[in-house]
């Protein structure tokens, strides 16, 4: 009995024990839940203040925020002026073009390789270099600016990515003006080609209304127009959804087009011109051909070969050709007509003879005695001597034949001058003379013509010898330059600069490829003019008598220019063969470069003409091939229309 009581106590304290611990987990739990709802509740009452904030606080500028990035504010480019040739034949113009750009901002912020993945397969191009472009454009702070990725995209593919455009976020097809260059390689060292911007012309430029997209002139005419040919930009704002598509237009100012240029060139020359100097320059690795109007300095036909086409740049070069352009031997990107600088061997004898005419040195009926070879003695050691070499002997002769035989010696006379027993007698002009009129003929400076990249040639004398060599000027020297060696060098339009100035009667021309500028109307606003540089220190007398010495070279029995004849047009000119570079030591000679220049007609000159091949020969190579020119031209001229007013 005493047990069941005493079991019946030590049950209760338990239960109560337990009723105890249940209160005080169903607290806790109360407990939790409140806070849990009090959080709840902070937390609503922070989103609806921060909902306020964005709302109402901040609504205005979030909404200004939203609205500029949906509209896109650009500039429009005008059309670009086309060109002419001289009788208004198309030789450069604008066609339109599909472009893949990608606009930075607008790309995904995961997934944007997967974008860059597929435009590689559709562009064909790799996938790292679209990424580089996109990565540059992002470090130039524009990211809502589209990045030209491939431009003159086939109509096939442009439509594939318009096509696909839900799925190629950021990704934006274009269709822009590419420019077209009908004549190719005919006419790219003269019309150059118009090329994306780099980055260091935007850098220069931007403040004058260019766009980091923009196009300009970048070669030849093309560059040195660019203010005419571009026009004046206008401006289009437009809104684009969230992957860059264009949905509407909101307001446009219209550009203004670029005007139009009417070249001097006559496209058919031109053509006929580079024909006969890729028939003719055999194993040169250039060749040039400039002809002229020497009564106005108008540019008729420049040809510089090798060449190359214009609209691999227009519309955007591969890696691969512009490399094959650079790595070229024979530099198909130098304009060899401007840039390049030859010696201009026995052509430059004008200039010496015109010089000793001038000076009295020398008159029409001055005999010099030529023995094929004249030796010279030493400046150091008179025991010594120096051979001069004719390469022939053309015994005594006169001035008019010494420019039709082209004889070395009696300019070796008239330039340095001759003391020595045996030999004939005469004051020479020395090389101060001599160099003066070298650069009044406009030599050792660039002519001036609308075309960049033009070197200046040099003149030399005893200070630059000094200057440059750190040698003084010696007898031999002067006699070197006399026929056109030496250090003498010179453009081939240059040349043809000089040969145009000897036709007119001692006008030496600004030489000029653009003849008029014309507005989208067809209005003249810049008239041709032309632009005297100097007259020439020679008188109209002494120059006939030069004239007269090139006559005799062509037409003349004996001249060495007779392959330059054209049946019923007298031809004047003169031949040059320059030896350059390395003595072949198994034939003992040097290279030689061919040259030619000449007028007609005689008694009325309408072109003038130099024509240059690099390895050549005046009389076998360079004379024949102006003779076919010429013979085109007056063929021409007796069938066409007549010259523009």
């Amino acid at each position: 009995m005493w047990s069941k009581i005493r079991l019946s106590h030590d049950v209760a304290p338990n239960w109560r024990n337990k009723k105890r611990r249940k209160l005080s987990e169903e607290s806790l739990v109360r407990i939790r839940l409140a806070v849990m709802r009090g959080l709840i509740v902070a937390l609503f009452v922070v989103l609806l203040g921060q909902l306020w904030k964005l709302q109402i606080v901040q609504g205005e500028q979030y909404r200004e925020r939203a609205e500029h990035n949906r509209l896109r504010l650009m500039p429009v480019l005008g059309p670009r002026g086309v060109i002419y040739d001289r009788y208004g034949n198309l030789l450069a113009r604008n066609i339109p073009s599909f472009t893949v750009s990608v606009v930075p901002a607008a790309l995904p912020k995961v997934g944007k390789e997967q974008v860059f993945s597929r435009l590689s397969q559709l562009l064909n191009m790799p996938q790292d270099k679209i990424a580089e472009l996109v990565g540059d454009r992002r470090a130039q702070e524009a990211p809502f600016t589209p990045v030209p990725i491939k431009t003159n995209v086939e109509q096939t593919t442009a439509f594939i990515v318009e096509e696909q455009h839900p799925s190629l976020p950021g990704v934006v097809l274009e269709i822009e003006p590419i420019r077209q260059y009908i004549e190719g390689p005919v006419m790219s060292a003269i019309l150059g080609y118009v090329g994306r911007i780099q980055d260091t012309q935007y850098q220069s430029l931007q403040d004058k209304g260019y766009s980091v997209n923009d196009k300009l002139g970048q070669a030849g005419v093309e560059a040195v127009w660019e203010s005419e040919l571009r026009g004046t930009p206008g401006i289009e704002e437009y809104e684009v959804d969230s992957t860059e598509r264009r949905v509407g237009t909101i307001q446009a100012a219209n550009p203004v087009p670029g005007n139009n240029l009417v070249l001097s060139i006559d496209i058919d020359l031109q053509r006929k011109m580079t024909e006969v100097m890729k028939q003719t320059m055999g194993d040169s690795r250039y060749a040039v051909a400039v002809a002229l109007n020497p009564q106005t300095g108008e540019v008729l036909g420049l040809v510089s070969l090798p060449s190359y086409d214009d609209n691999l740049f227009s519309s955007g070069i591969s890696q691969a050709d512009l490399d094959a352009l650079l790595k070229d031997p024979s530099l198909p990107l130098v304009n060899h007509a401007i840039s390049s600088l030859f010696p201009p061997g026995s052509i430059f004898k004008t200039v010496t003879g015109s010089a000793a005419l001038q000076e009295g040195v020398a008159t029409p009926s001055t005999l010099i005695t030529c023995p094929g070879v004249t030796y010279i003695g030493s400046v150091y050691d008179p025991s010594v001597s120096y051979p001069l070499k004719c390469y022939a002997a053309h015994g005594t002769i006169d001035f008019i034949q010494a420019i039709a035989l082209s004889c070395d010696t009696y300019f070796y006379y008239l330039g340095g001058g001759m003391k020595q027993k045996g030999y004939t007698q005469i004051d020479g002009l020395g090389i101060e003379r001599l160099a003066k009129y070298a650069r009044d003929f406009g030599l050792g400076a660039p002519t001036g013509i609308d075309l960049p990249g033009e070197s200046q040639g040099i003149v030399p004398d005893d200070k630059w010898k000094r200057e440059t060599i750190k040698e003084p000027w010696v007898i031999g020297d002067t006699y070197n330059m006399s026929i056109g060696q030496g250090f003498l060098t010179a453009t081939p339009l240059q040349m043809a600069n000089i040969v145009a100035t000897v036709a007119n009667g001692g006008t030496l021309y600004k030489p000029q490829v653009v003849r008029e500028v014309v507005d989208r109307n067809g209005n003249v606003i810049r008239p041709f003019t032309k632009q005297v540089i100097r007259q020439v220190p020679v008188s109209r007398d002494n120059l006939e008598i030069i004239r007269r010495g090139m006559r005799e070279a062509v037409q003349g029995t004996y001249g060495t220019a007779r392959e330059a004849q054209v049946p019923g047009i007298v031809v004047a000119g003169k031949t040059g063969t320059a030896e350059f570079g390395q003595l072949d030591p198994k034939t003992g000679n040097y290279p030689t470069h061919g040259w030619f220049f000449g007028f007609a007609p005689y008694d009325n000159p309408q072109i003038a003409i130099v024509v240059f091949h690099e390895l050549g020969r005046g009389n076998a190579t360079a004379a024949p091939a102006a003779g076919q020119i010429l013979k085109y031209y007056f063929e021409k001229q007796a069938a066409k229309q007549p010259e523009p007013k």
